[in-house]
């Protein structure tokens, strides 16, 4: 049976992801060139990857002015992509309860006075 396409990014899909947020747009070998090279991901493998964040939606290809090759740009941005993983996560883990989500960050983490300053004003601007 083949497995369910997920709507979210798999640590692979973001690495490439951000390469294609940060310049704009880029062929395979320009995204290929842009990651780490430990560990380095072979050009089929990143031409493979980008293959699928199309069929999920990501990204889109269009035919290079000169050459033969593909010039992939994303159709989601990083913070569409960003609400999505986090609607995720408060749906499978938190009962569809952000506020399960933000106590059991403030209970877990380690916040910095600065970080605590920064979400009491956050909630002191919010009407109850």
């Amino acid at each position: 049976m083949a497995r369910k396409k997920s709507a979210n990014l798999t640590d692979a899909e973001l690495r490439l992801m951000d390469v294609i947020w940060e310049k704009g747009e880029a062929t395979v070998s320009e995204v290929a060139d842009a990651l780490p090279r430990d560990p380095g991901l072979a050009y089929n493998t990143v031409l493979t990857t980008l293959r699928i964040l199309e069929e999920k939606g990501f990204l889109r290809h269009t035919k290079a002015k000169e050459g033969r090759a593909f010039v992939y740009c994303a159709v989601v941005d990083r913070g569409q992509a960003s609400r999505t993983a986090v609607r995720h996560l408060v749906s499978r883990f938190f009962r569809n309860s952000p506020e399960l989500l933000v106590l059991k960050l403030l209970e877990d983490e380690e916040l910095s006075r600065k970080e605590l300053r920064r979400i009491r004003a956050l909630f002191a601007g919010e009407e109850q």
